[in-house]
């Protein structure tokens, strides 16, 4: 079988592609490298003994996207990684990030459509909840009005895929997920944002490193235990390995719907202090932070009732937090050796 993952070269993109190398898939990346370099395939080959076939190529450029599926024609799954995923940027650049992630997911579609049988495995997120009512969070709670563009646009890409899936022969799964992090044990792939991190954990690895001065630690009065928000932080390997098992699922049509949805996620909350605790643990390195006012748009806590994906998929989260920090921070040594 040969499957397309957009994003592949990207944190949670990469990971998955090696989970599918090792099954034995066939894959094709596309990225534009907007946010990830080539060495990434390297490292792939590394932990794989294969190195995937690669095409540099913005999906929102629709004949390039025809083109490829001309030249790729016996594609016939497609895991959608390819966005922009910053939620401070999505404000202050909506249309970049409208144009960005639903043109894209709209081509793709326009091609698959025109296929027999088609499977689309779409990276979506928590953030479609928002600040839910209840913890942990069900497939069953509502979606929330975005708070930011990015937002959005997982939201509106669900409905896209759920609309168009109900006239096409295309089969998909929406995976919702929580907060992924850490690295691949092989100490060969892991979190490469370029410019400043906009997520937690690689921010901490970076400050544990001396490349920031200090970490912001984003509000302590919040109604949590110690103050600071929480989060449902899911080890990246886990993450990539639940993509195959729900690609698969599409495949030997297992599925219970022509779109079914599963939350991604460990079923445990972590504050933000308990994030730090848990990396100075690992690391053996006190880590300089400050408290900072509250960022506007982020929520009080979040994490994941994972019973759906336990149960109907047949995914679990294997690996704890303390695994995550240690592989995040074994990655950032070698990055900065």
């Amino acid at each position: 079988m040969k499957v397309l993952v957009t994003g592949g070269l990207g944190f949670i993109g990469s990971h998955t592609v090696v989970e599918l190398q090792n099954e034995g898939f066939e894959v094709v990346i596309i990225d534009n490298l907007s946010n990830a370099t080539e060495d990434v395939l390297k490292g792939i080959a590394a932990i794989t003994g294969k190195t995937p076939l690669f095409e540099k190529l913005d999906l929102r450029e629709k004949a390039a996207v025809h083109d490829f599926f001309k030249k790729h024609n016996d594609v016939t799954g497609v895991i959608h990684f390819a966005a922009s995923k910053a939620v401070g940027e999505s404000v202050e650049q909506p249309l970049l990030y409208y144009e960005n992630n639903i043109n894209s997911l709209i081509y793709l579609l326009q091609e698959l459509q025109q296929k027999p049988e088609a499977s689309f495995i779409f990276s979506s997120s928590c953030t479609v909840y928002g600040q839910a009512e209840k913890m942990p969070i069900t497939e069953d709670a509502p979606v929330q009005t975005a708070m930011s563009p990015y937002g959005n646009t997982k939201q509106i890409g669900e409905e896209i895929i759920t609309d168009t899936a109900k006239v096409t022969n295309i089969r998909a799964i929406l995976l919702r997920y929580f907060n992924p992090v850490g690295a691949h044990s092989s100490n060969e792939i892991g979190e490469l944002p370029l410019g400043v991190p906009q997520n937690l954990v690689p921010f901490i690895t970076q400050t544990g490193m001396g490349l920031r001065k200090e970490l912001s630690v984003f509000g302590d009065d919040y109604p949590t235990p110690d103050g600071t928000a929480v989060r449902d932080y899911i080890h990246v390997v886990d993450l990539a390995k639940a993509h195959v098992i729900a690609l698969k699922r599409l495949f030997d049509k297992k599925n219970l719907q022509k779109v079914e949805t599963f939350n991604l996620g460990t079923g445990t909350g972590s504050s933000v202090l308990e994030v730090i605790n848990s990396f100075e643990k690992v690391s053996d390195k006190k880590l300089p932070y400050k408290i900072m006012p509250r960022r506007e748009g982020d929520i009080t806590e979040a994490y994941a009732n994972t019973d759906k994906a336990n149960n109907v998929l047949g995914w679990k989260a294997q690996l704890s937090l303390d695994e995550a920090m240690a592989s995040a921070w074994k990655w950032e040594q070698k990055v900065r050796s």
